[in-house]
């Protein structure tokens, strides 16, 4: 029989038996010593969920859990889930995967213990083969997830299941877990030359000859290559084979036309053939030149790029495909080629989604190595840290970490580079130097000055280097096709130690000043900003210099967690907010990335304080008189400003910040903004009116044009809904925030309400939220067929309730 994958989402029994802060148990029929991995355990008093979940956003915001991750709670819980396999599926092999369970899973199957598993990001997989029952007897999956010490990173992990779970049936000859993929040797549009590898486990006791059959086909269905391949299998072991194929006239994946195949890979013996495997592939070549920088399909291409973490705000770390679609495409539009999975392996729908829409990614495996970092639990930078987290577990899972990242994602053309560590090089933090008797790091203004001095108690720099060469090489032996790199931010120290000798690709985190010495003295290495800040200046620095391939914003999105201080429970540093609406420097991003004419405009009170971080505005609503600045964001060389039809002025070529700025007195009415090519026609226009006060509820379903909300398989899709303050002539109101409430019926589940302001501690689990800058998404999950009605309300305004069908 083909290979069977099996959703084991829906229909979980959870219950959370005790948060971090309290050793109060939370659940009268559970203690320390609960039994619930014995498959005739009772759980019908459990609450009924479907994956992925997320038990940290169900309670409050609360400071005596860890500013670092969002001052939302951890714990101890249990998921246990009833199910039936075919009887026909008797005498397969079965396996049950898991994409993610944050952390220190402990898995049973029908009373038999399976294993454990920390680290809250890799995927693994069990078999279950002995321990399965078939037709009316069921099965009882049960999974234990302890995370009581939240102050385990520097951003919000999310706590239980929160990716999804799938049962995978196969033959006693199939391929190893993540053991078929593809890789391009070299293309062009005549042909592509490609290696298909495949991993074959032969569980039999006999030896097994197969043929191995491969079908490639384009995106109307037509095989456009076929070849078979003999090969043998010795009973009981694993044997890993590569076949090269040429193909003609390729479609080649690049960011404009991300063309995906479609690879059937077919196993026949001489009783049978049935399908080993089926994915998505892309066919493209990549190269770091140290000089010319990054080519794609010998294209030279600069990365635009942005890191990104896991959670979408009230959805926690449980978020779907079509979540991020909405995210992508958004990012897409100001330009936003690469995406940093910062600084863990993310959940397989995003590479999916990067293959499909065209991004270029760094896959990262972790954030420290064998010694803890700092970890923030009362405020970013605020002493004394905690020393929770991955590094615990490092020594006995790197390796095995490491090779389940790279297994899985090694099939997306999308990853073009493999990052094995993110700032470990921070200075003090926790290696130190000689060289250096005193040191701050880029991001340590509150730092204690003894905390800053050389300290030979503590883990000796050197010892990175054999680290590094050791994930390089471990990363080699999985995939040689993609380089490695590492986000360095301590090159004054690291370049000197030798860890640059196991990177391909070298990263910097915010040293744009260091790329012109360094790339003098390691004049074979390609360089990219891995990390970098929003200004114009760091822009530039890689736009000016060939020999830079890009660089990654930090960040694309604002995320959960790194937080400030109480009430802050995340970070502003994205483009996007956390309900995914763009924000002023999004507009700015937009005119430095985007190629077609493009201008903006954002306003703020004219006060003297930093330019790059100050909170601007798309709204024209001031006190009549009062100073204001217009910002102007275009790609083009002139822009000229009206106020009411009144020419304003015009000027030429960025101010040193990268845009065009006005200082006049407001007076209500319209602004108006031109972008003139080098020939002063008017390519590009734009404009902000005053609006009046918030009359006029509007909701608006975003909508994935390739889903169709019709057919069963999308049950658990998430519909997002857009809710906005209108005035009365329809314009959207940004300084007239209102309650929010939302109500569900039908088949649906409401989420939750997400606004994007990170000083709002509305508990997660409530109904009714305020606007931020006339905005709210509506998150709705479909749980089963039927009609969904959305209700949205806010006192006092006209249409008050707004009712949305969902067929």
């Amino acid at each position: 029989m083909d290979k069977t994958i099996i959703s084991l989402n829906q229909g979980w029994r959870f219950v959370l038996v005790r948060n971090n802060y309290s050793s109060m148990v939370m659940n009268p029929y559970e203690d320390e010593t609960e039994d619930a991995w014995y498959k005739g355990w009772d759980d019908a008093s459990y609450t009924s969920v479907n994956l992925p979940h997320d038990w940290s956003v169900t309670g409050p915001f609360d400071k005596r859990n860890s500013s670092g991750t969002g001052y939302l709670q951890g714990g101890i819980a249990w998921y246990r889930l009833h199910f039936n396999i075919p009887e026909n599926y008797k005498g397969k092999r079965i396996r049950i995967h898991f994409d993610g369970v944050y952390k220190n899973s402990h898995v049973w199957i029908n009373s038999y213990d399976l294993g454990k598993h920390p680290n809250g990001y890799t995927p693994f997989s069990y078999d279950i083969t002995p321990f399965a029952c078939f037709g009316e007897t069921e099965n009882v999956l049960c999974v234990k997830v302890s995370h009581l010490d939240v102050a385990d990173s520097r951003w919000f992990t999310g706590s239980g299941m929160t990716r999804g779970v799938s049962l995978i049936v196969e033959e006693a000859v199939h391929a190893a877990e993540d053991g078929i993929y593809s890789t391009t040797i070299d293309a062009s549009e005549a042909y592509a030359h490609l290696v298909i590898h495949h991993e074959i486990v032969n569980e039999k006791d006999i030896d097994e000859k197969i043929t191995v059959e491969t079908r490639i086909r384009d995106q109307e269905g037509k095989i456009v290559l076929d070849q078979k391949n003999d090969a043998m299998i010795i009973g009981g072991t694993t044997k890993t084979f590569q076949w090269n194929v040429t193909m003609p006239k390729p479609n080649l994946w690049n960011c404009e036309n991300p063309y995906l195949y479609t690879m059937e890979s077919m196993y026949h013996t001489n009783r049978e053939s049935y399908v080993a495997d089926v994915q998505k592939i892309g066919i493209r070549t990549i190269q770091f030149d140290a000089e010319k920088g990054f080519f794609l399909n010998g294209v030279e291409t600069k990365l635009k790029g942005v890191c990104v973490h896991h959670d979408a705000g009230v959805l926690g770390a449980a978020v779907t495909k079509e979540v991020w679609k909405r995210r992508l495409l958004t990012l897409k539009e100001c330009g936003c080629n690469a995406i940093r999975c910062s600084h863990n392996p993310h959940m397989p729908q995003l590479y999916e989604l990067c293959d499909e829409l065209g991004f270029l990614m760094m896959d990262e495996a972790f954030d420290e190595w064998e010694t803890p970092k700092n970890k923030w639990s009362v405020g970013h930078n605020v002493y004394p840290p905690k020393h929770q987290g991955y590094a615990e577990d490092f020594a006995q899972w790197h390796e095995k970490d490491l090779r389940d990242m790279v297994r899985r994602d090694r099939k997306h053309p999308a990853v073009i580079m493999w990052s094995i560590g993110n700032e470990i090089d921070y200075p003090n933090d926790p290696y130190c130097h000689s060289s250096f008797q005193s040191m701050t790091g880029n991001n340590d203004a509150n730092k204690p000055a003894e905390e800053r001095i050389y300290d030979p108690n503590k883990p000796d720099a050197t010892r990175m280097v054999a680290i590094a060469r050791e994930l390089s090489n471990i990363v080699k032996e999985e995939d040689e096709s993609r380089p490695v790199t590492m986000a360095l931010a301590f090159p004054e120290l690291s370049a000197t130690l030798g860890i640059f000798d196991s990177l391909d690709v070298v990263g910097y985190n915010y040293k744009e000043h260091l790329y012109e010495q360094d790339h003098k003295t390691f004049q074979a290495k390609p360089f990219i900003g891995s990390e970098n800040n929003h200004t114009y200046a760091a822009w530039k620095t890689v736009k000016d210099n060939s020999y830079i391939s890009g660089q990654f914003l930090w960040t694309g999105i604002d995320y959960l967690g790194e937080a400030s201080g109480w009430p802050i429970h995340g970070s502003s540093a994205g483009l996007m907010d956390l309900a995914g609406f763009p924000k002023h420097r999004f507009l700015a991003r937009k005119s430095y990335w985007q190629t077609a004419p493009f201008i903006g405009i954002a306003t703020r009170e004219a006060i003297d304080v930093d330019e790059e971080w100050i909170p601007c505005q798309t709204s024209w609503n001031y006190e009549l008189g009062q100073k204001v600045i217009i910002r102007c964001y275009s790609n083009q060389p002139r822009v000229c400003l009206y106020l009411n039809d009144k020419r304003i002025g015009e000027q030429a070529g960025y101010n040193k910040e990268g845009w065009y700025q006005f200082e006049i007195d407001y007076e209500p009415g319209v602004i108006l903004a031109e972008g003139k090519n080098e020939e002063g026609e008017v390519v590009c226009v734009t404009n902000l009116s005053t609006t009046g006060k918030a009359a006029v509820l509007a909701a608006k379903l975003w909508k994935d044009d390739s889903a169709d909300y019709n057919i069963p398989d999308t049950i658990g899709y998430i519909y997002q809904v857009e809710v906005s303050l209108l005035d009365q002539e329809g314009k959207v109101v940004q300084n007239d925030e209102h309650v929010i409430t939302a109500e569900v019926q039908g088949v649906g589940e409401l989420l939750g309400l997400e606004n994007g302001n990170l000083s709002d501690n509305t508990s997660y689990t409530e109904d009714a939220r305020m606007t931020l800058n006339g905005h709210l998404l509506v998150y709705i999950r479909r749980n089963g067929l039927g009609n969904i009605r959305l209700l949205v309300k806010a006192e006092g305004m006209r249409d008050e309730k707004v009712e949305l069908m969902f067929a």
